[in-house]
């Protein structure tokens, strides 16, 4: 196995210096490209941390597939990709280093949003769905963790690792053992295994980190994961207004849409939330040229000032 650690170079380019962060598959370094001087963040993937050839294949199919999806995204709400290779032993994807942390972090610290501010990450999120799903991509696996807050407020999506083109049917490529997705955040079609997944999976998983930030916890959350798969097959969680939270009826009624156990039932594209939530967003700032300045505090709305909507039909 190729030993990655701090100094260590990739393609005689890329320098790792820091651990960012590690998952059941890998990690992820900040690190300096030494070509441009420019800061990166580089995902790692030990390809032979397999025994069974066919999830090593799987892997590196995985692997190539986020690589391409992401780098061919060009959007400001989708992190953006430089370089990646794959040899025998690892898998490197080189991306963009963002100035901010997780939406995961920015709830443990607040616990939940505002409504104008939930819309506001949301409605951002939404956004850049929309250009991955024109271009017939599937997320799958949104989550906390997977969306970063940057420093301005702008909301990137990360790890398409899990991504599926909406024209292959049935394509398997977890390796043995490892689930699809996050459970908390996953579609009930994702978690049971249907092969015709579309862009109204991903919705469902909009629907549940939107409710995570206004009620402060993900929907089903505190269920054993088998009482929440029959749950999220039989309908929607408790309303907010049920769990004592205060928000605007239609943004209520948006979240039930979204949280349909039915695909045909939720909202028919990220568009289509995108321009409901739109109601919701804080008040434009456009004029205010000292907000737009410098940044500060990490301040979900601030980029609504200067939005960029979802590409048009």
């Amino acid at each position: 196995m190729e030993c990655v650690g701090r100094g260590t170079v990739l393609g005689e380019r890329y320098c790792l210096e820091q651990p960012l962060g590690r998952g059941s598959m890998g990690q992820v370094w900040s690190g300096l490209d030494r070509h441009l001087q420019r800061r990166v963040a580089v995902k790692t993937l030990a390809s032979d941390r397999f025994d069974d050839p066919a999830d090593r294949a799987r892997l590196k199919l995985r692997f190539e597939r986020e690589a391409k999806a992401s780098a061919a995204l060009d959007h400001d709400n989708v992190a953006t990709v430089y370089d990646a290779d794959i040899t025998s032993e690892l898998c490197w994807l080189v991306m963009q280093l963002i100035d901010g942390t997780t939406l995961g972090v920015v709830l443990d610290e607040q616990e939940r949003l505002a409504p104008d501010a939930a819309a506001a990450v949301t409605a951002q999120i939404c956004s850049g769905l929309a250009s991955a799903h024109a271009a017939g991509l599937v997320h799958r696996d949104l989550k906390p963790e997977n969306v970063m807050v940057r420093r301005d407020g702008v909301v990137k999506i990360l790890d398409f690792g899990l991504v599926k083109h909406m024209t292959e049917q049935g394509a398997r490529l977890t390796a043995s053992g490892e689930s699809p997705g996050n459970f908390r955040y996953a579609s009930p079609e994702l978690l049971t295994g249907s092969s015709e997944l579309d862009a109204r999976s991903d919705l469902y998983s909009v629907g549940c980190l939107l409710h995570h930030l206004l009620a402060g916890s993900a929907p089903f959350g505190t269920e054993p994961p088998v009482v929440q798969l029959r749950s999220r097959l039989t309908g929607p969680p408790p309303s907010l207004a049920t769990l004592g939270i205060q928000a605007p009826p239609d943004l209520q009624d948006l979240l039930a849409a979204l949280l349909a156990p039915t695909p045909a039932d939720r909202p028919a594209s990220a568009r289509e939330v995108y321009a409901a939530l739109g109601p919701h967003l804080p008040a434009s700032r456009c004029g205010d040229a000292q907000a737009l300045a410098a940044y500060g505090p990490e301040d979900p709305r601030r980029p609504f000032a200067l939005p960029q909507g979802p590409p048009l039909d």
